[in-house]
Formats: C-alpha cells, structure tokens, sequence
C-alpha cells in the first residue's frame, strides 16, 4: 500500500508540475480543448488572469462543453470577467437547445446587473417569445432599481399570454404598488385567459396585503 500512494502521489506531483509549465495564454488556449475534463478546468481556472483576453475563447469553449464541471468552471469564471464579449457571448447561449446551458447563462446574467441592465430592453423587445422570457427569467434575481419597470413594460405592451404570465409571476414575488395598475391593464387585455386573471389576482392580493 505505501508503494502505491507514492506512485500515486509522484503522479500528482508531475501533473501538478505539467500545469505550473503549461500557465502561458497560447498553452492555456491548447489545453482548453483537452480531452480530459480536469486538464480542461484547471485552463479555465488559470485562463482568467487574462480576463478580458480570454472571454472570447471561454465562450467557444461553453458552447460546445459537455462536461458539467468545466461549465460551471467557465460560467464562475466569465461573470468574474464580466466584459462585453462574456455578456453578448452568455445572451447568445440563450439561444442553445441545451436546457443546462441556457439556465447557466439566465443564472451568470442575472450575476451582473449594473453591467447587464443595457441588454434588457432589446431582449424583452425581441421577436422570438422564448427570448422575452428568458429575459424575464433573468430579472428574477436581477438586483436592479428598475425592475418593476420592465415588469410593467412587458405587461403592458407585449401580446404574448405566456410572456406576461411569466412576468405576471414575478411581479407577484415584487410586491410593489406601482404595478398595480399594469396588473388591472393586463387582466382587462387577456380577460378571457383563466390563468392570467388566476395570476393577476394573486399579484393584486400580495400586493395589497404587504
């Protein structure tokens, strides 16, 4: 048994070394493409001392990435990052097919609010439903002052039943008076959908009652 824990420790010990040689930026670009998800996360881990430089590689690599772990690794790393590729790069995962990677991407914006906030209009105007309401999604830990503000925009200008139940829901959560009456504009325009009247009326008694 001893022997064994010294073999394996001398292999740690050479992989370690492998790392400390392997910290320049091109290496590092390499080895982000390893086949081997460990190799994989400690570039993303060293990568991020090149912050902005890096951003645009880190998003390549999320959007292909099938390891959960590294993921994670490249989601921390890009809201530390936080620069205009690493934003427009996470909005363009919004798009993905791949449900994990999308909430990963609502989970990193929604991380970044002062820097995120510019973005928000634009997507709550986009023309693809599901966009609107991951833009919802995000505001839902969006610490931001104007929050309610989107809220009551989207209930009020968007068509989208499902658009607006989902920011219906949230706004239930705010609890704000100021939304109440984009809430009674929203029950009079779907007033003949019985989960937006359901919603509606829940906001109103939070409301009321807080």
């Amino acid at each position: 048994m001893p022997i064994k824990r010294k073999e394996e420790s001398e292999v740690f010990d050479i992989k370690e070394e492998r790392r400390s040689i392997e910290r320049n930026f091109e290496n590092l670009i390499v080895q982000l493409s390893s086949e081997n998800p460990k190799e994989r996360r400690w570039a993303v881990r060293d990568l991020i001392q090149y912050k902005e430089k890096a951003s645009g590689y880190l998003i390549a690599q999320l959007m292909k990435e099938k390891d959960i772990s590294v993921r994670e690794i490249i989601i921390s790393s890009l809201i530390t990052i936080g620069d205009e590729l690493a934003i427009e790069g996470l909005i363009n995962c919004l798009k993905s097919d791949d449900a994990h990677l999308r909430n990963s991407a609502i989970f990193a914006l929604s991380q970044l609010p002062e820097k995120v906030s510019p973005y928000i209009e634009k997507l709550l105007n986009s023309p693809e439903p599901d966009m609107r309401i991951f833009a919802i999604n995000i505001l839902e830990n969006f610490k931001h002052p104007d929050v309610v503000k989107w809220l009551t925009y989207v209930i009020e200008t968007d068509n989208n039943v499902n658009v607006c139940g989902v920011a219906l829901n949230l706004l239930a959560e705010v609890e704000t008076k100021d939304a109440i009456p984009a809430i009674k504009k929203v029950k009079e325009k779907f007033k003949d959908e019985q989960y937006i009247q359901f919603v509606a009326d829940l906001a109103l008694k939070r409301i009321n009652e807080s």
